[in-house]
């Protein structure tokens, strides 16, 4: 009998000790509290319910404003002796940008001779009618005709100035191709030593003015209902890929490109710093807003762990939830959250994740 009752007794006092074991141990994994050190270092956001903004992405390119652009031609044919300006280079208005030595000058420069020279003969001709009147050895017609014949010599005269001054032809047989507007030489067609025709049809210069800029993006077909004009746009570039560029859509084309199927988009962007340069490859991100609202959280604070998206709940330091939630999508720092969180509870959005492995693992 004695031996069933030390059994009895072992089994007992085993039992208790197991007990008193699992007691604290369980205690210890149910207590879980932050300290303040760790306070310090995270931070919450609440759960705010707002309207869900998507965002539409296009290929374009950057091109001048063609309301400030101007082509510049030859008005003369010849030889060019001498270009000023290179591609890229900003000029004045009225500074030379090229020299052309041109027949047609020397041309002009005999006619405006033959003008002036006849305009003297008239002149000389009318002094003689008027003294041939008070002579009595005229007549009144006679002096009104070499009057007439002044007045046509003075007009000849007249043009052939006008012609020299819109051509900007000085005393030489040189013909000096001017910029018209301020702005940087965005197109250059010349050489020295080359031979223009006097029926040339191409421009010489192309100046623009890039404080403003456009950018030409494309469209899919099944994307162009989502577009509006002033629709707000951010622009970047491979030259500055850690920059964006700030614009709005300043027109909507109302035909499709044949071969592209596509729709061409214009946006405005004002080139303060004239870093962005005609012909830029760019990247249009168009943002806009679907017709719903959902909770939105801080796209930081969405876990990714087994397949499944988590937020931390912090309702008190000893009091945090690792809940599942279903993710609508994420746009740039924003989550939208279509099932899971309630609006108004907060969030870790900072150093969630020191958290998440405290508690479950």
């Amino acid at each position: 009998m004695r031996f069933p009752v030390y059994f009895l007794a072992a089994a007992t006092c085993l039992a208790m000790a197991v007990g008193c074991q699992s007691k604290p141990q369980a205690e210890e994994a149910t207590a879980f509290r932050l300290s303040d050190t760790m306070m310090r270092q995270i931070r919450m956001e609440a759960a705010v319910i707002q309207p869900v903004r998507s965002e539409l992405t296009l290929v374009g390119k950057i091109v001048a404003d063609e309301n400030r652009v101007i082509k510049v031609y030859p008005l003369v044919g010849g030889n060019v002796e001498d270009v000023k300006v290179e591609l890229g280079d900003y000029v004045r208005k009225g500074q030379t940008l090229a020299v052309i030595r041109s027949g047609e000058i020397a041309d002009l420069e005999r006619q405006s001779l033959q003008a002036q020279s006849g305009l003297l003969l008239a002149e000389k001709n009318l002094l003689v009618a008027q003294d041939l009147l008070e002579s009595k050895l005229a007549a009144q017609p006679q002096v009104a005709a070499a009057q007439q014949e002044v007045d046509k010599a003075k007009a000849e005269v007249d043009r052939i100035r006008e012609v020299f001054r819109i051509y900007g032809i000085g005393k030489s047989s040189t013909y000096t191709v001017k910029a018209p507007i301020d702005g940087f030489v965005i197109e250059k067609n010349v050489n020295r030593d080359m031979q223009l025709r006097s029926d040339n049809a191409d421009n010489l210069f192309t100046i623009g003015q890039i404080s403003d800029v456009w950018v030409l993006a494309n469209v899919n077909e099944s994307d162009i209902g989502r577009v509006k004009l002033g629709m707000e746009a951010n622009v970047q570039t491979l030259t500055y890929p850690d920059e964006q560029f700030k614009g709005h859509v300043d027109k909507v084309f109302s035909v499709l490109d044949p071969g592209t199927k596509a729709l061409t988009v214009r946006i405005r962007i004002k080139n303060t710093n004239m870093k962005l340069k005609p012909e830029m490859h760019a990247t249009v991100t168009l943002r806009y807003q679907e017709p719903m609202k959902l909770l939105t959280v801080p796209a930081g604070s969405i876990i990714f762990d087994r397949s499944k998206h988590y937020v931390m709940v912090f309702n008190t330091r000893s009091d945090i939830v690792t809940r599942e939630v279903e993710l609508y999508k994420s746009l740039g720092d924003v989550a939208y959250i279509s099932q899971g969180v309630r609006p108004g509870e907060q969030i870790i959005s900072k150093n969630q994740l020191l958290v998440y492995n405290a508690l479950n693992n």
